[in-house]
């Protein structure tokens, strides 16, 4: 399994830098939006919702991505602005105050239109992110993407080696507190050569806050990792799907980046504001 999992994973990255480095934008907002839909139907399937439900949820989210490029071609950028602010702020609702809340009281939402709403919120903010941190900068995206995946790895290899105090077993019994720890040291030693290389380091007075950012994007994508196991367990099921060997489906690969990305975008774009 472990084999399997390092042949697609690498193939996957190798895909991936040569879209995000070689693409045009729309051709990469084209892909992003290929990602979007995929995870749609991922999430119809975990929220119970098939048939023609399914069917409109799907092409429900091919509009609403459609119309925020209209929206943002042919509106003044003030205004395309103000509605990407408007969909990180949703985001950071969720995943600050909604999924918290979620997991913690354990929640068991059976409502069809409740859980769309909510593949809505988780999807659409990660989409929309993909695209305007690398319209800004591929470098940015392909960092924060990468922190995510550092702590992922990390988390895993030291919870397998480590692990013994369960972080929440009745969501997922794999993940360990040794992984987390795990994790953030591992953030740590990729934070700093990225500071040096991106000249960061100059500002000695900017590397404490960096610091504590990367841990807190560590803690959220520990979130979007297990709020993605709720749902997966309430759904009765293991995988999201079974689109790419060893890993399961697309919301398996992505479940740690739907709670960073949008927050990692929202700061940008208020930096940009400043």
């Amino acid at each position: 399994m472990l084999k399997q999992r390092v042949i697609t994973a690498t193939a996957l990255l190798a895909l991936f830098l040569s879209a995000l480095f070689l693409l045009p934008a729309s051709w990469w907002a084209v892909l992003v939006v290929v990602m979007v839909l995929q995870g749609t139907s991922e999430w119809a399937r975990l929220s119970g919702i098939s048939g023609a439900a399914a069917h409109a949820y799907w092409w429900s989210t091919l509009a609403v991505m459609a119309g925020m490029a209209w929206f943002d071609a042919n509106q003044a950028p003030a205004q395309s602005i103000m509605l990407h602010l408007m969909v990180y702020a949703a985001s950071v609702l969720l995943w600050v105050v909604v999924v918290p809340a979620w997991l913690i009281a354990g929640w068991q939402v059976r409502q069809p239109l409740l859980m769309a709403l909510a593949g809505w919120a988780v999807l659409i903010p990660t989409g929309l992110a993909m695209v305007d941190l690398r319209a800004a900068n591929p470098w940015w995206l392909l960092a924060v993407m990468g922190l995510v995946w550092v702590a992922d790895i990390a988390a895993y290899f030291a919870g397998r080696k480590f692990g013994k105090t369960k972080l929440a077993p009745s969501i997922s019994p794999g993940k360990t507190w040794e992984g987390v720890v795990g994790a953030l040291l591992a953030v740590t030693l990729y934070v700093l050569p990225v500071a040096w290389i991106s000249g960061l380091f100059a500002s000695y007075h900017l590397l404490p806050g960096l610091l504590l950012a990367s841990w807190w994007w560590t803690g959220l994508a520990v979130i979007g990792d297990l709020f993605e196991s709720a749902v997966k367990r309430q759904a009765g099921v293991k995988d999201s799907g079974e689109l790419l060997p060893g890993h399961g489906g697309l919301l398996d690969r992505i479940d740690a980046l739907t709670s960073t990305l949008p927050l990692a975008a929202l700061a940008m774009t208020l930096q940009k504001l400043s």
